[in-house]
């Protein structure tokens, strides 16, 4: 590890390991999520975490699938884990594990606990374990089933292997404490019965072990020195160490708990971003309003920009809430630096030269980028009739707008000056078109005459040249920092999310845009080309030039608190 880079306090706990020749001075994390979603904003933090603790200090990081509930798990979870992990930057190489690789460990390490006297066959009803379980300030009650023979637990818990009991019958618990303070050490369920599929093990089991114990000894099989989890598992630390007490192994993993990413206006929770799909609020994991890498990388965020941003978030034990201005800014600065600019207009008026030749076309050199000369130039032509947006121009403007209006100008940008002459209208009262004339003498970088100075620049393109296109245009999905506080999601999605532009314009050497190559459309954004359309132009906007949230953001987050 570098030798002056910044220790947090995991990377200060591992320095203090090694220095006391902990582990034969080896250092293994990983990252091991449930196959149950898509990965989301707040796994990346971990992932960045575990991959870059393990590579500052010359060890190894395993991504492992934690596959436990076969109810609720998928292989395409699978498979959409490893892509965005890949697309992260980070590479496990040959260390890509289950947890169903150690089914038949685990299975005998609770066999172990049974003849150990240390776990039993529970038949209580589920509902009734979370009566006799307690409260936090009243202790819970012995199941009547405690106190079980070693060889009845024994007979019980092989025979739940072999299928012989439905869903529920029974589970085996650990024999701990149902006294414990900690609700975690109130004899916790180690098996459950599940005559589920599982995508990895097919009808090999019907039981299954629970997060808690498979997580713990799968880390301690696979050689995990440091067990990296988020504050929630502070709790399950003493049954974490609890598990590898009575379980005597050869690798003794630490487990060490940092705050997780929380981030306003947004969801994480996997049960609520289901939600938003089975209610129909959005479409898929991948929606480009939802928080998963998926739906970041299709809205056109880089990998670059959310490693960016986990890196400055850093790692602490204080829970807080990142403005969501902080993750779009990251996107900017990256974007502003890599991204070649472009013309688009997304809300059409049309405007006439009435001065330039019919059916000619001049072309006008453009910058692709105004601060890398070495990406050179593209030609935009010009001709008679042109496209520019329609809140570019207003027929009765307040004092200061100094955008296109009538018997005023305006420049083009890369081309000329024009003045508004006649404002065309159809039967019903709509403006038709705009009829202006052009100072030919003030071309953009043409000469003296170019250097005429007015107060507003506006951007557009030739309307025989253009390509139509539509253009989604996607903002914060909720509208409070806080949403589904009282679990109403329906009540906090902003109704602004997505607005459509179905009857854009862009250049037309943007229809050869590679997907997931950002551009910037020069005062609006910017935006990718969405993936999953097969016919037809649709681009994506990733984020706007500027946070206009930065003020309402604060004063909400400082009203909540």
């Amino acid at each position: 590890m570098e030798a002056n880079k910044p220790r947090d306090f995991i990377r200060q706990a591992i320095d203090a390991d090694l220095a006391a020749g902990a582990n034969q001075g080896r250092v293994v994390t990983r990252f091991p999520p449930e196959p149950n979603g898509y990965l989301h904003i707040g796994h990346a933090k971990s992932v960045c975490l575990n991959f870059t603790v393990a590579a500052d200090f010359d060890g190894h990081c395993f991504l492992r699938f934690d596959d436990t509930n076969p109810d609720k798990e998928d292989s395409r979870f699978v498979d959409a884990i490893k892509e965005d992990v890949h697309w992260l930057g980070f590479d496990w190489g040959d260390r890509l594990t289950h947890a169903s690789d150690y089914f038949e460990s685990l299975f005998e390490s609770a066999v172990t606990l049974i003849e150990a006297g240390k776990a039993y066959v529970d038949s209580l009803t589920a509902e009734e374990i979370r009566t006799h379980r307690g409260t936090l300030t009243e202790p819970g009650k012995n199941s009547p089933y405690r106190n079980r023979s070693v060889e009845e637990n024994l007979d019980l818990f092989r025979r739940m292997a072999a299928g012989e009991f439905e869903d529920g019958a029974h589970v085996l618990r650990a024999k701990i404490d149902m006294a414990s303070p900690n609700m975690n050490l109130r004899d916790p369920a180690l098996y459950r019965i599940r005559k589920s599929r599982h995508q990895r093990t097919q009808d090999r089991w019907c039981i299954y072990p629970m997060y808690d114990f498979a997580h713990t000894l799968s880390d301690a099989l696979e050689g995990t020195t440091h067990s990296l989890c988020t504050l929630e598992f502070e709790d399950h630390r003493p049954l974490y160490e609890w598990f590898l007490d009575q379980l005597p192994m050869a690798n003794r993993p630490r487990q060490i708990e940092f705050s997780r990413l929380n981030l306003a206006f947004t969801v994480t929770s996997k049960r609520l971003l289901k939600r938003l799909i089975d209610e129909g609020h959005v479409q898929g994991w991948d929606d480009p309003r939802m928080p998963t890498l998926a739906a970041l990388r299709r809205r056109g965020y880089t990998p670059e920009s959310i490693v960016d941003f986990c890196a400055r978030v850093g790692v602490t034990k204080k829970d807080t809430t990142i403005e969501l201005g902080a993750l779009e800014n990251c996107l900017r600065e990256d974007l502003n630096e890599r991204a070649e600019r472009r013309v688009a207009v997304l809300d059409p008026i049309k405007v006439v030269i009435e001065n330039f030749p019919d059916g000619e076309t001049e072309w006008l050199p453009a910058a692709n980028h105004p601060n890398r000369p070495e990406l050179g130039e593209r030609d935009l032509p010009f001709s008679r009739e042109l496209w520019i947006e329609r809140d570019d121009f207003m027929e009765d403007p307040p004092r200061k707008f100094f955008r296109l209006k009538p018997g005023g100008e305006v420049r083009l940008r890369y081309a000329y000056i024009i003045k508004c002459e006649e404002v065309v209208k159809d039967a019903a009262g709509k403006i038709s078109y705009l009829r202006c004339s052009m100072d030919v003498d003030t071309r953009s970088g043409s000469g003296p005459a170019a250097m005429r100075k007015v107060k507003g620049t506006i951007h557009w393109l030739s309307a025989a040249h253009a390509k139509p296109a539509e253009v989604h245009l996607y903002d914060r999905l909720f509208k409070v920092p806080n949403p589904a506080a009282g679990d109403d999601l329906a009540a906090d999605l902003n109704p602004d999310s997505l607005v459509v532009r179905s009857n854009a314009f862009v250049e037309a050497a943007l229809a050869d845009l590679t997907p997931g190559v950002p551009v910037q459309f020069e005062r609006l954004g910017y935006f990718v080309t969405d993936p999953d359309v097969t016919a037809g132009l649709r681009f994506n906007r990733a984020v706007t030039l500027r946070d206009t949230w930065a003020k309402l953001e604060r004063q909400l987050l400082q009203s909540e608190t």
